[in-house]
């Protein structure tokens, strides 16, 4: 923008000092560089005023640099930068966040020259569903770019008039520099309620939502529930038999009286002739007692089939209610203690990701899962449920 038009004023902030002194640092050393003088010999810097936070150059435009919290009395801009206006280590102290919410309310947005066509920019990751983006998109209405490092979802980009960027889901910003490995190993590692922010643009309220986390109790392993009990497992399909976008999941429960133990969480990307196999193959896994299944888009083709090959005879549960009316029914027994998790499982961040941030999420598949058999577990006429037979 410099090298354009020289007379640019342009503010950019972080939330430290010595973030902003190295941004400013490295943006001197481009405007000084042989190849940048190349490009634009009508930029230079004025050498009378080229300070560590401040250069300006002979056409009295200038780059400023300031933390998040310093003051911008009498100085404005036709372009500022906030650039990680908080660290993720602050992400979750509500002063802090309040701090910078304030900051740009009461110091930085009125500093633009123009405010009809200055610019304001916010680069950074989300940390926090208060965050300083949520903050601003909340008033008004932002341009938004958002850019997860594993697609959640189909996605469209337009880079320019009749020319487009497509994401398909699971897919990685850039395979070759980071494979999907890459990501799912620093998942692994920062827990999903980090990941989901910093890395997918997708913060987990704290508290949760609509379920909260600490409602669950929790059991050691399978191995220390006591004997007895049914074993029954419920599958949310995805929307269509060819669907391959969406997740298929099966929650296996164990049912003791009313205690509800889940002992395990299928959760796969799986075309219609994978699907089936899988529901077989975990049914038999667990020596399943009962299969629930949607009556709906896939699961609609897979009871028939399974029916038809006589090895399962699933449960069709047809659902009356949209998602959130469907769950909200069932939090009451969430709340009474009636619903275990294990202590440890390799599938145990995903589905907690999941609960908390739910009704605001890119999936809920395990959701859907979840209250169709809590749904399903205490209607008097589950204890007429047909076996399978054969295993």
């Amino acid at each position: 923008m410099l090298g354009r038009n020289p007379s640019r004023r342009i503010i950019c902030t972080s939330y430290s000092n010595e973030l902003t002194t190295k941004h400013a640092r490295d943006c001197r050393l481009v405007v000084e560089s042989d190849w940048y003088r190349r490009i634009f010999p009508r930029t230079r810097i004025d050498p009378a005023k080229n300070a560590e936070l401040e250069f300006a150059t002979i056409q009295r435009g200038f780059r400023l640099g300031t933390s998040v919290g310093g003051t911008l009395t009498g100085r404005g801009g036709n372009l500022i930068i906030i650039d990680d206006p908080l660290k993720p280590s602050e992400a979750n102290s509500e002063v802090k966040r309040a701090a910078v919410n304030q900051w740009f309310d009461g110091t930085l947005y009125s500093r633009l020259d123009n405010k009809k066509n200055d610019v304001i920019v916010i680069v950074m990751q989300r940390l926090h569903v208060d965050d300083l983006v949520a903050h601003v998109r909340e008033k008004e209405d932002w341009t938004v770019l958002e850019i997860p490092a594993v697609a959640e979802s189909g996605t469209r980009y337009e880079i320019k008039p009749d020319q487009f960027h497509e994401r398909a889901p699971g897919e990685v910003l850039h395979p070759s520099r980071e494979p999907l490995s890459v990501p799912e190993d620093i998942k692994a590692t920062i827990g999903s309620y980090n990941f989901s922010a910093q890395y997918q643009q997708s913060p987990i309220p704290a508290g949760g939502g609509l379920i909260k986390w600490e409602w669950f109790r929790t059991f050691r392993d399978q191995a220390s529930l006591n004997c007895g009990g049914r074993i029954v497992q419920s599958w949310d399909t995805a929307s269509k038999a060819s669907e391959v976008t969406d997740y298929s999941v099966c929650t296996t429960w164990l049912v003791q009286g009313t205690e509800y133990f889940l002992i395990d969480v299928v959760r796969e990307r799986l075309e219609y002739p994978f699907l089936r196999k899988r529901v077989l193959k975990e049914a038999q896994t667990h020596n399943c007692h009962t299969v629930l299944i949607e009556d709906k888009g896939s699961g609609t083709s897979l009871i028939q089939d399974l029916r038809n090959e006589g090895r399962l005879r699933p449960i069709r549960i047809e659902p009356k209610e949209d998602k959130v009316t469907r769950m909200s029914a069932q939090s009451a027994k969430i709340e009474a203690g009636s619903v275990l998790v294990p202590e440890h499982a390799a599938w145990l961040d995903d589905f907690k990701a999941e609960i908390m941030a739910f009704p605001n999420v890119a999936h809920d598949d395990q959701i859907d899962s979840l209250s169709q058999f809590l749904g399903w577990v205490e209607q008097p006429f589950q204890r007429r449920a047909i076996p399978i037979a054969g295993w």
